[in-house]
């Protein structure tokens, strides 16, 4: 179990009776004397992993707290997904097990067990392990591609929410100090030049991940995908997902090796496989590797405005996201 144990969870405390309900009733598990091991899952103080002890099976719970109107709503998204035939082998949408909204707006949704994308990441900029993230990129653009192509709708894209959001970002670097009015007024500029090519608005939309970032997908075996962290699950171009997948990989590769570079061939084996599972492969290509930038640039600006992020570095990811954006 990837956690520090935190102990057991009270036979009292009502969290109890919810895994209980769920081992039983939801997950089919008879198990008669139910005692729940608590696992705080790195990186978050509101994640746990919680395994019945005699049965071995294993629960995530996620609160919310005061949010749990977005537990609710990644609830509904894990079940939109599911729903297109996303269960399983190679592409998996984890299940959703249930909702509480009196016990801290938890959600609690399966385990499914995983290497996270960031791993595959770090063993090629650390460790050179290149041919295991191309093998990783192939696997999540069979996902990816699969996941755009059965939900897609046949409405046209709304590219002007995709230039508020920008607006948004972008206005919060400024008031973080992360850029200056000089910069604020570049990045204007240059969105406008986005906004302004017939390209950026003619595809159709699709459900998206919404936060395809590499905590938020697993790798099984082979070809195996599972996506996690719904909560910001909403229609629109399929570029948002697949330009911050390719945007990450960019930022993944100037933290650790310092060079931009190095990850290009990794983002154009992506976008390739990406294209490869639609009918027009040369033209899908086209289509994503032309706007790609857009939405990568969006991504190293929301990654630089993180109080995380120093601010030598935020100022490299703005001078690579204007690169970007020149290329309209």
């Amino acid at each position: 179990m990837n956690g520090r144990y935190v102990g057991y969870v009270d036979g009292g405390d009502p969290l109890h009776g919810f895994l209980s309900w769920i081992v039983r009733d939801v997950m089919r598990v008879r198990e008669s004397r139910a005692a729940f091991r608590a696992f705080r899952l790195s990186g978050s103080n509101v994640v746990y992993a919680s395994q019945e002890k005699f049965s071995g099976v294993k629960v995530i719970c996620k609160f919310y707290g005061p949010r749990a109107g977005k537990a609710r709503q990644e609830y509904e998204g894990l079940e939109t997904l599911r729903r297109y035939d996303l269960i399983g082998s190679p592409h998996h949408v984890i299940r959703p097990l249930g909702f509480n909204h009196d016990i801290n707006g938890v959600l609690a949704v399966e385990y499914y067990a995983g290497e996270e994308f960031s791993h595959a990441i770090a063993r090629a900029t650390q460790h050179q392990d290149d041919g295991h993230l191309y093998r990783r990129l192939t696997a999540l653009a069979y996902f990816m591609a699969t996941q755009h192509d059965r939900t897609a709708n046949g409405d046209g894209v709304d590219f002007e929410s995709d230039c508020r959001y920008f607006d948004t970002v972008a206005g919060r670097l400024n008031k973080a100090h992360r850029i200056g009015a000089d910069d604020a007024d570049t990045l204007s500029r240059l969105r406008d030049r986005w906004r302004e090519r017939p390209l950026m608005w003619q595809d159709q939309q699709v459900w998206l991940h919404g936060d395809a970032t590499p905590a938020n997908f697993l790798f099984g075996d082979g070809m195996d995908v599972a996506a996690i962290d719904l909560e910001r699950m909403k229609r629109g171009d399929r570029m948002f997902d697949v330009g911050r997948v390719a945007g990450e990989l960019q930022h993944a590769f100037m933290r650790d090796s310092g060079d931009r570079h190095r990850a290009e061939p990794f983002i154009g084996h992506f976008l390739w496989e990406y294209s490869c599972h639609f009918p027009d492969r040369e033209g899908m290509f086209e289509s994503v590797t032309a706007r790609a930038p857009y939405y990568m640039a969006l991504n190293l600006l929301r990654i630089a405005r993180n109080d995380y992020i120093d601010p030598y570095y935020s100022g490299r990811l703005v001078r690579q996201a204007k690169r970007l954006l020149k290329a309209a």
